[in-house]
């Protein structure tokens, strides 16, 4: 149609004068013009439509996909869980012999803290436990979302005894009212340093308090919790835990009857969930000041059965503990930071202890046991910069009430610890930490004082995706 337009105005000017050529090249270019608008506006349009198509089924595809508020299990990279690994070791150097510090104990309090002990079927040793080096865990993390209902963690424990599963639980992430719950074995919230990892803390160790009521794992137990934000006008939540209490530095789930004769029950094993756990916790803001603080309440049966320790005995009662918790943390640019840290504790016990005789095979003797045990850890970590830190701590136990059939036994009350450190960060991923030691609070055998020194160089590296951790 086009040729056939052209051609006509061609033989028209052929018949034309000069003055009618001239008028109709211009009807001729401006035509032209027309025409290749039109075209381009065709070229357009099918462009736009090609892109509507294009986004129409892209959205089709997402509409397949998860919701955005986790990650689609139809793509390949979202569909990988995070994965990551966390390797500590350590250098040791002790004024005491390993043989030695492995039987000393916080008098009326804890025994075997610096020794191994059985946990989950398997003999543990604690962290730094060797003079000299020590590679005292890998910590194998995987992290993912399971859908628009659940996330899912899992932690695996590597050691030179073995492999133990320090975490794995659910958390629902959509229920309503501000409603959390989680289930699964996992590190309680109760306190302020328990649901830490220990490459999260701001020493090698945990605090004598600590080591002493809950051992060397603290409360890590399998169970379900329920947390809930209230209505206040600061961050504020109240949290419920129901947990089975297999713990024995101060819970334990156990029978207890005599090593040789397991039909001779003197205290049958508890109902389970056996700890019952509740804490309120908030924060809030003043300026480039952050404060949090909650108190936290643990209940429970007690069975502790050390008829294999030197001081042979078992007991069976029920144990409460209350601990009160305090964070400050002042920032001076966006590196740089004071923060102290604190928390006080008691733990209150009742029941009775046995005494076996020398062959195990029956109780010898048994007592009314009361003890009411106070004690607390002050520290001050104080950051230069990204890379360097330095802190302070200083543990006391400065009540230990042990009354047998309403006589006090008149145990030790002045038993202190304090720390020092120094940390070098050159990266998120690698820290080096030199730390010294001096432990009052232990006791040999024959009931004398063994002041401890001790140096620390630990080494501690982290790879792949690792979730944040709390503030």
């Amino acid at each position: 149609m086009k040729k056939g337009i052209i051609l006509s105005l061609i033989a028209t000017a052929l018949l034309a004068d000069g003055s009618e050529v001239e008028s109709l090249k211009k009807q001729i270019e401006l035509l032209q013009t027309q025409l290749n608008n039109v075209k381009e506006k065709l070229v357009s349009i099918d462009t736009k439509n090609d892109s509507v198509k294009v986004l129409e089924h892209k959205e089709s595809l997402e509409s397949l996909n998860a919701p955005s508020s986790y990650k689609s299990a139809f793509s390949q990279s979202s569909f990988m869980p995070d994965i990551s690994l966390v390797v500590d070791a350590s250098y040791v150097s002790r004024n005491i012999k390993d043989s030695a510090i492995a039987h000393l104990e916080v008098p009326g309090v804890a025994h075997g803290i610096y020794g191994s002990h059985e946990h989950n079927g398997m003999t543990h040793t604690p962290m730094n436990a060797n003079s000299g080096f020590n590679l005292n865990y890998a910590e194998l993390g995987i992290n993912s979302s399971v859908d628009n209902l659940f996330d899912l963690s899992a932690t695996f424990h590597f050691s030179n005894s073995g492999v133990d599963i320090e975490e794995a639980f659910f958390t629902t992430t959509s229920l309503p009212y501000d409603l959390r719950v989680k289930g699964g074995k996992f590190l309680s919230d109760f306190g302020r340093l328990n649901s830490q990892h220990q490459h999260v803390w701001d020493f090698s160790d945990a605090p004598l308090i600590y080591k002493s009521f809950f051992g060397n794992h603290n409360i890590n137990e399998i169970g379900a919790s329920a947390q809930v934000i209230l209505p206040t006008s600061f961050y504020s939540f109240v949290g419920f835990e129901a947990l089975q209490g297999d713990n024995t530095s101060s819970f334990g789930t156990s029978a207890i009857a005599p090593t040789n004769n397991a039909e001779d029950i003197v205290a049958n094993k508890p109902s389970q969930p056996n700890l019952l756990i509740g804490y309120v916790k908030g924060s809030v803001d003043f300026g480039d000041t952050s404060l949090l603080t909650g108190i936290s309440y643990a209940t429970a049966k007690a069975r502790m059965d050390h008829q294999g320790d030197e001081n042979a005995h078992a007991f069976a009662g029920q144990t409460n503990i209350t601990d009160i918790e305090l964070t400050t943390k002042t920032y001076f640019d966006s590196y740089s930071y004071l923060m102290f840290q604190g928390e006080w504790m008691r733990r209150e016990m009742q029941g009775i202890q046995y005494a076996p005789n020398s062959a195990q095979d029956a109780f010898s003797s048994s007592v009314d046991l009361t003890k009411s045990q106070d004690g607390y850890y002050a520290q001050l970590v104080y950051a230069f910069n990204k890379e360097y830190k330095v802190g302070a701590r200083y543990d006391s136990i400065y009540k230990n009430d042990v009354i047998a059939n309403g006589v006090n036994q008149n145990k030790d009350s002045n038993l202190d610890a304090y720390s020092f450190k120094f940390d070098y960060k050159p990266s998120e991923f690698a820290l080096l930490r030199l730390q010294y030691n001096r432990n009052n609070a232990l006791f040999n055998e024959e009931g004398s004082r063994q002041n401890l020194d001790e140096i620390i160089f630990e080494m501690n590296f982290a790879i792949g995706a690792h979730p944040a951790h709390n503030f």
